[in-house]
Parts: C-alpha cells; sequence; structure tokens
C-alpha cells in the first residue's frame, strides 16, 4: 500500500498552498492519475484534491468562451455554445474515451494526461519519462503507437488526449495561477517535446494550477472536421488522429489550421503547412503538398513506421471533410 497525505481545499489560493510542494499531485476527476497510482508508476507524497473549487463552470468571455478546469468532458461537448461555435472541440471530446469517463473526467485533467507509452506503464522495464536517466525501452521495442514527430533518444512517447487536438487548431489559451501569481498560456506553449528531459510533459512551474481554458472569439462551425484512426472504433487511444479548421470565401481557402494527434509528445501543428493553403482551392494537391510539409522530419521506429503513410492520408482525407463541410461523424465512426 502506497501512503500519502490528503487535503481538500475549499478554495484556489489554499488549493496552490497546499500544491507548492515537492511530490504534491491535483486530483480533479482522476481517470488518468489513480490509474498512475494503481499501476504504482505515480507515487504522490500526498494528494490535493480540487474538487470543491468554483471551477465549474462554462461561459461567455470576451465574446469568446471560457471552460472552466473541473467542467467534465461531457459537460463540455453537451455544451451548446461548444457545439455550435466550436464542434470540432465537441467532435474530439466524443471521439474519446467512454461515456462514463467523459462522465468524471475534466478540461483540466486532460490537458494534464501523461504521455502514453506501454513501457511507461511498466515498471519492470526502464523509462526516462518514469525514471529518468534509465533509458527508453520503447526504442527498438513495441513502438507500434510510439512518436513519429517532435522524438528524442530520450522518449518516444505520444500525448493521448483527443479534446487537446481540438484546443490545438482553436488556438486556444490556457489559464493557471500558481504561487507567482496568474498567467495565460498559449496552447501551442503549454505541452513541450520529450528533448533531453521526458520526465515533464508540460510547461506548469511548480504548484501552479489550471483555472480555465479560452476559446477565442471565433467561429469555424462550418468548415471542421476530427477525424480519429485507430485499432477499433471505440475506446481506444488514436493511432493518428486529425482536425481542421478551414474559413473558405469565394472558393478559395481564407484560413486552415490542422492538428494531429497520436503522433508526438504534444498535438501537432505547423504554421507553415498550413500557409500552403491560404489562397488555394480545395483540392487533392493542396492537402497533399500540405500532409507532406506537416510530416517533414517523420521518422518512424520499424513497429511504427507506417504511421507516417497512415497520417498522410488521414490529413488528406479530413481536409477534404473539413472543405467539403461533412464531418467525420463520431456515432458512425465509418470515414467518410
Amino acid at each position: 500500500m502506497i501512503r500519502f497525505g490528503y487535503d481538500r481545499p475549499s478554495d484556489v489560493a489554499e488549493a496552490v498552498r497546499d500544491g507548492n510542494h515537492g511530490g504534491v499531485r491535483f486530483l480533479a476527476g482522476g481517470s488518468n492519475l489513480v490509474d498512475l497510482m494503481k499501476e504504482n508508476v505515480e507515487r504522490p507524497r500526498r494528494i490535493v484534491d480540487i474538487n470543491r473549487l468554483p471551477l465549474k463552470a462554462i461561459e461567455d468571455h470576451e465574446g469568446g468562451v471560457r471552460i472552466g478546469a473541473l467542467a467534465t468532458n461531457a459537460d463540455t461537448a453537451a455544451d451548446a455554445r461548444i457545439a455550435d461555435r466550436f464542434p470540432v472541440l465537441a467532435s474530439a471530446i466524443l471521439a474519446g474515451a467512454s461515456p462514463q469517463l467523459r462522465n468524471v473526467a475534466t478540461a483540466g485533467g486532460n490537458l494534464n494526461q501523461r504521455t502514453r507509452c506501454l513501457y511507461f506503464y511498466d515498471n519492470a522495464t526502464a523509462c526516462n519519462k518514469r525514471e529518468p536517466g534509465t533509458g527508453c525501452s520503447a526504442i527498438g521495442g513495441v513502438a507500434r503507437v510510439n512518436a513519429i514527430l517532435g522524438a528524442s533518444k530520450a522518449c518516444i512517447a505520444t500525448h493521448p488526449s483527443d479534446m487537446c487536438v481540438g484546443l490545438a487548431v482553436l488556438n486556444a489559451v490556457v489559464n493557471v495561477t500558481g504561487p507567482l501569481g496568474e498567467r495565460a498560456i498559449p496552447f501551442g506553449d503549454y505541452h513541450r517535446l520529450p528533448g533531453d528531459d521526458p520526465s515533464n510533459d508540460n510547461t506548469l512551474k511548480p504548484g501552479e494550477l489550471v483555472t480555465s481554458i479560452d476559446l477565442p472569439d471565433e467561429d469555424f462551425s462550418g468548415h471542421y472536421t476530427y477525424l480519429k484512426l485507430r485499432d477499433r472504433l471505440s475506446y481506444a487511444f488514436a493511432l493518428v488522429s486529425v482536425a481542421v479548421v478551414m474559413r473558405i470565401e469565394n472558393g478559395r481557402i481564407a484560413e486552415a489550421r490542422i492538428a494531429l494527434g497520436g503522433v508526438a509528445h504534444k498535438p501537432w501543428r505547423s504554421a507553415s503547412a498550413e500557409g500552403l493553403l491560404v489562397g488555394e482551392a480545395p483540392s487533392q494537391s493542396a492537402f497533399l503538398a500540405a500532409a507532406h510539409a506537416l510530416l517533414d522530419g517523420a521518422e518512424g521506429q520499424a513497429a511504427n513506421a507506417f504511421k507516417i503513410g497512415l497520417a498522410r492520408r488521414a490529413i488528406v482525407r479530413a481536409c477534404k471533410q473539413a472543405a467539403a463541410g461533412t464531418p467525420q461523424s463520431q456515432i458512425d465512426k465509418r470515414v467518410a
């Protein structure tokens, strides 16, 4: 049995004070942290349960929408403002996990899921993420689910979230508070690549707590999709997923954003690849050029090299869906 202390603060300031110590973990829905504790991967000295904090609201904010850190995935996907103005996010959420998990998993917790790798969960193997300096057993091992972009010699794990891929194309902003005060983190800067130290998945500073996520004043309800390819059609992590939003004016693409999931340590975007689509008429050749640019530098292991071709085809398919205004259904999950 792993012994740990337990605090249940009643306000954000108290939570930050409780969390500003080594070996402390914040507990929200617990759908990731509790699993990691059961597997003896996480061994926190103290748990700070934040479920009493007033962070569950989803509300209008500066023309956009603010999602409280404790809003459940289910409530977020069902919110009329999200479904009407940011349907790519609702679709990404509904593509993930199961209804039972979506009812307890939270927006803040989803951001902070540990990256995904079979060896990270296996204490009998070397893992730089779990125990820095021990090595990476996934390199040369069973790496089917692992990264093809942004990896390093220290780690080839992938980020598991569907929700985060949707947030990435919406240019969301993560609001945090901590011992040094409040700050707003652009979504692209929130998660980090492994580099030489894969033990930290994000750029949070010690003691910082996610309080909300802001979606800017935009409307991508006309041309979007979230396409998720996986080994089975439900309750499985993505081998490759693609979120796309577009603005099309006079038959040409005025703006395009593409984010990939299942391929890197964080949701993967490329401004240069997206820029190739601006001013172009939607076409196979334009989408294929963007796909090649987005996957520039992709490198697979023997077990996951197939993901490069799979990702290329998925990007083209997702762009076609978005341009046509025929998003992938998360009920009938056959690729449209």
